[in-house]
Order: C-alpha cells, then sequence, then structure tokens
C-alpha cells in the first residue's frame, strides 16, 4: 500500500500483511495484520517506529516516496519486539540517523536486542518533550502494554497520539481509519487482541488510562501498531472507552464450555452441561479444542461469567490439547470466573481433579466437578444438566 497522509505532514508509512495468520506464534490473525509505522516530515524528519524485516523492501519504497531528498533526522521507538524494530538496524546503517529516542526500558530492549556500541540512542522518559520544527513531541511510559519498554509519543500540534501496541488490531484492510469499516467487526477483533494479548496487564491499562487522562492530552487521533487508525472526538472516546470495558472484566451472562474427547463421553457431558445452562437462560458457547484455537477461545472466555472446562483422563492427566489451553488460560489470568470440570475416564481418574486444579491456580470460584466412568448413562448426564444449572445460579448470584 502507498503512503497515506494522515494528518498535514504526518504519513501512514506501513505494511499490510494479508497472509499472516498466526501472530506472534500464539494467536490467530484470520484475517492478517498490519504494521503501522509513520514519518512526519518537519525541521526534524522523524521516522516513528518500523515494520518487520522481512518488510524492509516496502519500507524502504514508502519512505523514498515520501521523503523526497530529504533525510531522517530522528527515529522514535515505541516498542522494541521484532514486529515494530525488526528493521531498525538496517535502517540506522541506511538513514544514519541523528537521535534515537526511545524510554528507559527500550534502551535496555535495544542493547539486548541490536548489541550496538556507537548508535546516538538517548532516553526519553516520561514527561521528556523534544522540537522537530513546527511541532514538539512528548514522551509517556506505557510500561507493560504490553512489555516493559512500551512507550506512547505524542504530537500536541496535531493532537495524535502513536500509541503502539495499545488499541492494536489484526485486521489486513485497503482502509486505514476504523470508520470506514464495520464496526462490530473491529470491536470483535479489537476484543480478541486485547484478550490475547493485554488481558494479564489490564490493571496496568486501567492505571494507564487514568494516568493519560490526568495529563489531559488533547488527542483528535490515535494511531496503534496494528490494524486501523481513529480519528475525531467520538471514534477516540469510543475507543478508550472499549479499553476501560476489556480492562475491568465485568462478566456477562454467559459460560463457555472448552473441552476435548478420546470417544465422545466428555463431549457427551458437556453437551448436558450446556443445555442446563440453556434452560436457565444464559448464553453458552460449546468449544472443541479440536476444532478451535487458543486464542479464539480466550476471545470468548473474556466476558463470560463461567468457564466449564472437560477432558478424559488420560496418562493419569488430561488430553494433550486441553493441557495447552489451560496452560494458554493460565498465563492470560482472566479474572471474575466462576469454574467447573468434567470428565470420563476408564480406571485411573484424575482428569478432574487436575482440571480443578488448573482452575483454582488461576482464581476461579468452583463449582462440584462431575466425573463418569467410561460411557454415562442417562442418570449420569441428568448430574452434568443439574450441574449446569448449579453454574446458571451461581452466574446470576454473581451478576446480582
Amino acid at each position: 500500500m502507498k503512503p497515506v497522509e494522515i494528518k498535514d505532514g504526518i504519513f501512514w508509512i506501513g505494511v499490510v500483511d494479508w497472509n499472516c495468520r498466526n501472530f506472534h506464534g500464539y494467536s490467530r490473525a484470520p484475517m492478517g495484520t498490519t504494521y503501522n509505522n509513520f514519518l512526519i516530515m518537519d525541521e526534524k524528519v522523524t521516522l516513528i517506529d518500523t515494520v518487520p524485516k522481512e518488510f524492509w523492501g516496502t519500507l524502504k519504497c514508502n519512505l523514498a516516496q515520501t521523503l523526497g531528498d530529504k533525510k531522517i533526522d530522528y527515529f522514535v521507538i515505541n516498542h522494541l519486539e521484532p514486529d515494530h524494530a525488526g528493521c531498525l538496524a538496517l535502517a540506522v546503517e541506511k538513514y544514519r540517523p541523528e537521535k534515537i529516542f526511545t524510554s528507559p526500558m527500550g534502551e535496555k530492549s535495544m542493547k539486548a536486542h541490536f548489541h550496538y556500541t556507537d548508535w546516538p540512542v538517548e532516553v526519553v522518559p516520561t514527561g521528556t518533550e523534544i522540537s522537530l520544527g513546527e511541532r514538539t513531541l512528548q514522551f509517556v511510559e506505557t510500561r507493560m502494554l504490553h512489555w516493559p519498554d512500551a512507550m506512547l509519543t505524542y504530537c500536541p500540534q496535531a493532537k495524535v497520539a502513536f500509541t503502539n501496541d495499545a488499541f492494536g488490531q489484526n485486521w489486513a484492510t485497503s482502509e486505514r481509519w476504523a470508520d470506514e469499516v464495520d464496526r462490530h467487526t473491529l470491536e470483535e477483533l479489537m476484543k480478541s487482541y486485547f484478550a490475547n494479548i493485554l488481558l494479564p496487564y489490564s490493571p496496568v491499562v486501567l492505571k494507564t488510562l487514568k494516568a493519560l487522562g490526568e495529563m489531559n492530552l488533547d488527542i483528535e487521533t490515535i494511531c496503534p501498531d496494528h490494524g486501523l487508525m481513529f480519528r475525531g472526538a467520538d471514534d477516540v472516546k469510543w475507543v478508550l472507552d472499549k479499553y476501560v470495558e476489556f480492562a475491568e472484566q465485568k462478566p456477562k451472562n454467559k459460560a463457555v464450555i472448552v473441552y476435548d474427547t478420546m470417544w465422545h463421553s466428555t463431549e457427551k457431558m458437556a453437551q448436558a452441561v450446556a443445555t442446563g445452562l440453556v434452560d436457565e437462560g444464559v448464553s453458552v458457547r460449546l468449544m472443541s479444542m479440536k476444532h478451535n484455537h487458543h486464542s479464539d477461545v480466550m476471545t470468548e472466555i473474556h466476558d463470560a461469567a463461567a468457564v466449564i472446562v472437560g477432558s478424559p483422563t488420560h496418562n493419569n492427566g488430561i488430553l494433550p490439547m486441553m493441557a495447552d489451553m489451560m496452560t494458554y488460560m493460565k498465563g492470560l489470568r482472566p479474572q471474575n470466573k466462576i469454574g467447573a470440570a468434567i470428565g470420563s475416564f476408564g480406571w485411573s481418574g484424575e482428569c478432574v481433579k487436575v482440571l480443578n486444579k488448573w482452575l483454582e491456580d488461576i482464581g476461579m470460584e468452583n463449582i462440584d466437578p462431575v466425573k463418569v466412568k467410561h460411557v454415562p448413562t442417562h442418570e449420569n448426564l441428568n448430574q452434568c444438566y443439574e450441574q449446569g444449572k448449579a453454574i446458571a445460579v451461581a452466574i446470576k448470584e454473581k451478576l446480582g
């Protein structure tokens, strides 16, 4: 895609990755993604972030189209992850900037990634302001959104905030702005991005958003490094409000049943639990690990009030795909959930004990599990149905 002037003298020069399907090795990106970076044309021409190394040719082309006969004076590196700083060493070698600005933690990450000895790096803690000529840039550390080195760069004259990973979505589009695409799809992709990347840092998100509010930055445009950008007071307010909503993790009247099954016994149990929940008016998502990616499951779990997990016993534990899911979920630390376990077994029967321990470690309030030997009988399935009803009662009590 060609460079796009998003404000007077400020250009999007990023890359649309139409073929991305696996984001950072853990999250599904079925609609691709974008790597947004920016160029400010001023007395001091300034590059904000780069793109993955494999797109170096595209970045050079976009810069050539935008720069003309000018040189790049400054680099601003908001975050050192390779999808944002992948071309940094190549860009330093080619453009020889006067200064490279980054956060205090960014400097440490930069040294660890690139092992340079003579780069003109200048650390800019929160509150630092630099002049580009007609414009200035202000820097705000946003640690753990989602790395310790994360930084927001704000241009008060243009009222633009370059927010790096915050407010992003994985969506490859020919459009650049949120007001040009379907809002429901945008919100779902934002939720998926938050649930799989930023969820464990929800308290930090709330604290950071509060601090930004207290700084009274007049922001008219938000430019994340992935997906669509946001322009205008209404869209800026919308995306900020959505991040508060995502970070607060207030559950809805919804349950997610995630399971794996060997000979369909656990699957039948899961379906019976789902029926009990539905009969009590709870919205249910039934998700087999054989047919769903763990990041899609986490997106559904994010706003659910209850999580029911199921697996048969396998080698005195649980099936590998459920072990993967439980490990992934524990790392993301979802809050405010009711938990429950179901499972079938042939002889040793450790499955629900293992699953319950996972749920407890995550911090969920556990409902009594249901365990069945071999194939569930009508009576067993009724136990599962009653478990579903009991979880529904707990959800109603939780939601008030």
